[in-house]
């Protein structure tokens, strides 16, 4: 097993710091697996919340290759999609999981939020009911460059939120992220709505795994680790989780 480069702790959360993203993803992975192993050994089923985006890419990949886990015992599910996109489409996050993961796994079931609905509370009705019929024995989160978890940009993200699901206006540093790494061609082109599981929601899993590798995420995890619980950073609330682990590589870590 690769070893973290540091650890330290801020509050309740769990720091790891690599000396790269490359070796970061090695060990999350090999972390996983064991954790996994060891929950299906207490029980016939688990459940797994699974984001999305380029800081999860290596990790998957490491993931997937180090085998061992019984996927066909696991339900999986997502952290949101964007309102009114198809699941064929490039930047869709069911075709990202899809392409990525549901067919090299092939678990359980993988649960999908529908982008496309005619019905959007109704689907974020759905979703909930779905997320809620068992606890959730492992979230695994990136950290968007506004701070946000899922779509919880800092307008909308709600630490007593009373929703599991919800549909939300996504912020313009939000937006311009996602054509900055290559999702889409132009900011005209990024949906302005999406659905995001909630923070309490993502508190309440039984363990926390966040990557948050490259230079470009290092101003706002010095803003998670040194500044105020607030929601002007979403992604502070896991400071107060003690289930929660914040894996970063060297770059990432710089400004700390």
């Amino acid at each position: 097993m690769v070893a973290a480069k540091n650890f330290f702790r801020v509050n309740d959360l769990s720091v790891q710091i690599y000396n790269s993203e490359a070796e970061m993803a090695v060990d999350v992975a090999q972390i996983v697996r064991k954790y996994l192993e060891e929950v299906l050994k207490k029980q016939d089923t688990a459940a797994v919340l699974l984001a999305t985006g380029n800081s999860q890419l290596k990790f998957l990949d490491a993931l997937i290759d180090l085998g061992g886990v019984d996927w066909s015992r696991i339900t999986l599910f997502h952290l949101d999609e964007y309102l009114g996109i198809t699941a064929d489409h490039p930047a869709s996050f069911r075709h990202y999981l899809r392409e990525r993961v549901e067919k090299k796994l092939y678990p359980q079931q993988f649960h999908y939020i529908e982008g496309d609905t005619l019905e959007p509370m109704a689907e974020c009705d759905r979703y909930t009911q779905l997320l809620q019929a068992q606890p959730i024995d492992l979230c695994c989160l990136g950290v968007g460059e506004n701070g946000h978890l899922a779509f919880n940009d800092p307008a909308v993200a709600n630490f007593q939120d009373p929703y599991s699901v919800k549909l939300v206006k996504l912020d313009i540093v939000n937006r311009q992220q996602q054509v900055n790494t290559g999702h889409f061609p132009n900011i005209d082109s990024v949906p302005q709505y999406a659905f995001t599981v909630t923070l309490p929601l993502i508190c309440s899993a039984k363990k926390i795994i966040c990557l948050a590798p490259e230079k470009r995420k290092a101003q706002i995890v010095q803003q998670i680790l040194q500044q105020n619980i607030s929601t002007d950073c979403p992604a502070s609330i896991l400071c107060r989780q003690s289930q929660a682990t914040l894996f970063l590589d060297i770059n990432s870590a710089s400004l700390l």
